[in-house]
């Protein structure tokens, strides 16, 4: 099973994220659980989002203590709880433009895409969610990058869904680019 943690603020989409992501891993056959953790949080409040994916049903319903990978869609969240739990062989996405190394003091892999600069070139604000997926998909390898595109297609409106699509594929290839692939 992977899991995936989701760090961002009430309304920037980490949900929104988390749900997506489960979708791609459906349109690749294999199961996902995607849920938030808020409460009467309001906009702009932390909130964390999770995405489980396996190839065999999930029945496993309880809230993340680890993760595989730990996703930050605004990095004014980041610190030492973001990169608690990350399991051997993970890393913390980081929607910045800073270089990972100015994290390396958290002692685990972090890697930086600044899905911010993408999103305000495509969609015209500053909206992450669908970038970090597409970083994700890059660095993780967890379900395809055709999978991650289906998703969007199916989940989101005609009207924004090949914006985001941009998105998507932008980060997916930037990350692709840092990792030397």
């Amino acid at each position: 099973m992977i899991e995936v943690r989701w760090h961002g603020r009430g309304g920037q989409g980490a949900f929104t994220a988390a749900r997506l992501l489960g979708a791609a891993a459906l349109c690749d056959g294999r199961f996902a659980l995607a849920f938030p953790s808020f409460g009467p949080e309001r906009r702009g409040a932390p909130i964390l989002a999770f995405t489980r994916i396996d190839d065999r049903r999930i029945v496993d319903r309880s809230a993340l203590r680890a993760c595989d990978f730990a996703v930050v869609l605004d990095e004014t969240l980041m610190g030492p709880h973001a990169a608690d739990g990350i399991r051997q062989g993970g890393a913390l996405l980081v929607n910045s433009a800073r270089l990972p190394v100015e994290w390396a003091s958290l002692g685990v892999p972090v890697l930086t895409v600044d899905a911010g600069a993408v999103a305000r070139a495509v969609l015209g604000r500053a909206i992450v969610n669908t970038g970090m997926i597409g970083a994700l998909l890059a660095a993780s390898g967890v379900v395809s990058l055709d999978a991650g595109l289906r998703a969007v297609q199916s989940e989101m409106r005609p009207a924004v869904a090949e914006r985001n699509e941009e998105v998507l594929r932008r980060c997916h290839d930037l990350m692709k680019e840092q990792l030397g692939g």
